[in-house]
C-alpha cells in the first residue's frame, strides 16, 4: 500500500488520469444501464421502417438536413427539439427512430423523448454516416434528384 501512495505522489497527473478515465467508464456504464432508448444499427432501423408506421426523426441542423436525408424524415434540430415536442406528442404511442450526422446528438433526442413519455425511442448507431458509409443504404439528395 505505501508503494501506491509514493507512486500516487511521485505520478499525480497519472493518477488523476486513472481517476478521471475510471469515474467516466462507471458513469458510462451506469447511464447505459439505466437509458430508456434503445440503440439499434441502421440495418435494424431499415427492419422497424419496413414494419410500417414509424416515424423518422432527423436532429440535424436544416443546412445538413437539406444536403442530404433519410426518406420521410422529419427535420427536428436538437437545439429547437424542446420546444417542438409539443408538436410530437401525437406519436407517442408510435415507434419513433431518432438520428443526426454520427450519432451524439440523437442520444441527447433520445433521452429528451423518453422524458417526455415516448414509448418506443430508437436511437440509429453512427447516424446518417453509418448509414450511407457503412451500410450503403439508400438517401434523398438534392443532387440525386436532378440527375
Amino acid at each position: 500500500m505505501e508503494r501506491y501512495l509514493e507512486f500516487a505522489t511521485n505520478h499525480y497527473i497519472l493518477s488523476l488520469a486513472l481517476l478521471v478515465v475510471t469515474y467516466l467508464l462507471v458513469q458510462d456504464l451506469v447511464e447505459s444501464a439505466f437509458k430508456k432508448f434503445k440503440s439499434i444499427s441502421p440495418l435494424q432501423a431499415v427492419a422497424k421502417i419496413n414494419q410500417g408506421d414509424v416515424v423518422i426523426i432527423d436532429v440535424r441542423e436544416p443546412a445538413e438536413f437539406k444536403k442530404k436525408q433519410i426518406e420521410n424524415a422529419i427535420n427536428t434540430p436538437l437545439d429547437k427539439f424542446s420546444e417542438q415536442l409539443p408538436g410530437l406528442a401525437g406519436y407517442k404511442a408510435k415507434p419513433i427512430l431518432v438520428f443526426c450526422e454520427t450519432g451524439a446528438r440523437s442520444v441527447t433526442a433520445g433521452r429528451l423523448l423518453t422524458k417526455a413519455g415516448f414509448e418506443q425511442v430508437f436511437v440509429i448507431t453512427g447516424g446518417i454516416q453509418s448509414w450511407e458509409n457503412d451500410y450503403k443504404l439508400p438517401i434523398k439528395s438534392p443532387k440525386l434528384a436532378k440527375a
